[in-house]
């Protein structure tokens, strides 16, 4: 792929390369401040006496292993369809009887060592298996080959490249594999996804081996620090993204606004106004023509107490209107969400051109979605919630003894479900759910608590920490109550000042109904957050 001969100089000249090859428990575990993890350089708490590490011996780097082993291991793709090469390497692996438990985000990065090569796609699984080391660097190599990885230069382009990083609590030195190796200290694009595996608790067991085996006295943690940690990702060098069709989308770069287009004739803002597909049509280009980067397309009410449709009642009023929004040439570079929890709903939107789902029920509706966005390979929110619209906001669904961290807690809980059934980190949006099963109260401590929202999931995963995370409070009842606006359509300047205030505490992506005003209010706050 590269001709040149300098270039090939280059790559020959590059010393050797390395093979360096997790599951925690979901449970919460005791406080450990995530900043002071990333960005300290104090020991982290619970490695002053990391436990040790063993040694594997000869005799037993071939064959079975006779329990489940924890692994974690790396993928990296920089030529063809990278997003495909990930996902084909995913299924491969399951097929192999690696049980894949956790998924780190998803990086694009510069290319080290041979910098004449296209960027490169990085990411990392934690999982399960019964493969002796070996074997299981041997099936690795074999699902490379399947995917279309041919022998080449070290360091030079390749479709997929799957890495051992950690097996098990052991250290491993043979001829063909190092575990890990001692050159994943100087590696951003290795350390990231394996930092985002781990969780900023020092509790679990299997974690604090992982973290000795660094030989360094914080863990990991340290390690990633001493290279720079959160404040490489963003530059350049690194870039936290996700995977939206055959594109990268960087939502760090600036606040995406999502428009909404109600097809129901119950919505408390607009219902009945957009039933018919020329109206829906209308509204779409609108939302557009004020800079809506997505189109939520709702065909079912999720009110309070509205009454549930049938997933064939459901399609009956999304199919037309999908079918007309797609084909106009206002949609080229927009992307579709389907507000649905049908999986069925779901299927038939993304073939019809849906570019994601939007789930307010996180699975719990009809958890066959899970398994049907995973198999679609489109990003996935899954929202807070307890019960079902018509009973969210009883009075048993509205006790909370601290709403952020049990809507972390439970918000966690939908994400593992996801992760579990096949969607990866890289395509999940977390959405808190204001005023779904919430009081007013509770709506303004979740809209100021956001980042406590990301620090209370980091204690058992950093990864969920930094995902995308969407603000649905356009025009809601709570801004009325506020404001003494019964019109839902008199809120949005409440709007704007909630939004603002969700911005500033970490919201990614704004759910709204007016798009101009939603734009500028996103525009002014990534404003104000990049000022030093």
């Amino acid at each position: 792929m590269l001709h040149s001969k300098e270039t090939l100089r280059k790559m020959y000249s590059v010393a050797k390369g390395y093979y360096c090859g997790g599951l925690a428990s979901p449970n919460p575990f005791p406080v450990l401040d995530l900043r002071q993890s990333l960005s300290s350089s104090r020991k982290a708490p619970g490695y002053a006496n990391p436990c040790r590490a063993r040694s594997y011996t000869r005799n037993v780097l071939t064959g079975s292993s006779a329990a489940d082993q924890e692994i974690v291991i790396a993928l990296g793709s920089n030529v063809g369809d990278r997003i495909g090469s990930f996902d084909r390497a995913l299924r491969l692996m399951k097929d192999s009887g690696i049980k894949i438990t956790r998924h780190a985000c998803l990086y694009e990065t510069a290319p080290e060592y041979v910098t004449d090569q296209p960027r490169f796609l990085n990411s990392a699984v934690r999982g399960t298996t019964k493969l002796g080391p070996h074997d299981l660097l041997k099936k690795l190599k074999e699902i490379e080959r399947d995917i279309g990885r041919t022998a080449g230069i070290r360091y030079g382009p390749r479709p997929i490249d799957l890495d051992i990083l950690l097996y098990g609590d052991s250290r491993i030195s043979t001829e063909t594999l190092t575990v890990p190796h001692e050159r994943i200290r100087e590696r951003q694009f290795v350390l990231a996804p394996l930092v985002d595996l781990l969780g900023s608790s020092a509790d679990d067991p299997m974690e604090k081996s992982w973290h000795s085996l660094s030989k360094c006295s914080g863990g990991f943690f340290d390690v990633w620090n001493e290279l720079g940690g959160e404040s490489l990702i963003g530059t350049q060098g690194i870039k936290r993204v996700m995977a939206v069709g055959n594109r990268l989308l960087d939502w760090s770069e600036r606040t995406l606004v999502m428009g909404v287009l109600n097809l129901t004739p119950d919505s408390f803002s607009d219902g009945g106004k957009f039933q018919e597909v020329e109206a829906a049509v209308a509204q779409a280009k609108l939302l557009i023509s004020q800079g809506a980067d997505i189109i939520d397309i709702g065909a079912q009410s999720t009110r309070p107490s509205a009454t549930r449709l049938s997933a064939n009642e459901e399609l009956e009023r999304l199919v037309p209107v999908l079918d007309a929004i797609t084909k106009i040439p206002e949609m080229e570079g927009k992307l579709i969400s389907v507000d649905t929890f049908y999986g069925q709903v779901a299927a038939e939107a993304v073939k019809r051109g849906a570019t994601m789902i939007n789930d307010v029920s996180g699975g719990q509706l009809d958890p066959s979605i899970l398994e049907v966005v995973a198999e679609l390979g489109v990003p996935y929110v899954t929202m807070h919630m307890r019960g079902d619209p018509s009973t969210m906001q009883s009075e048993q669904n509205l006790q909370y003894d601290d709403v952020c961290k049990e809507v972390a807690s439970e918000l966690y809980a939908r994400l593992r479900e996801a992760e579990l059934s096949g969607i990866p980190l890289w395509r999940i949006v977390l959405d808190p759910g204001i005023g779904f099963s919430k009081k007013s109260k509770h709506n303004l401590e979740i809209i100021n608590g956001l980042g406590s929202i990301r620090k209370e999931m980091g204690k058992v995963s950093l990864g969920a920490s930094h995902v995308p995370i969407l603000l649905g409070l356009s025009r809601k009842r709570f801004l009325g109550e506020i404001c003494n606006r019964a019109d839902p359509v008199e809120r949005d300047a409440a709007t704007v000042a909630a939004n603002a205030a969700g911005i500033m505490n970490g919201a990614n992506i704004l759910r709204v109904h007016n798009v101009r005003c939603g734009v500028d209010t996103a525009k002014v706050s990534d404003a104000l957050r990049m000022v030093k």
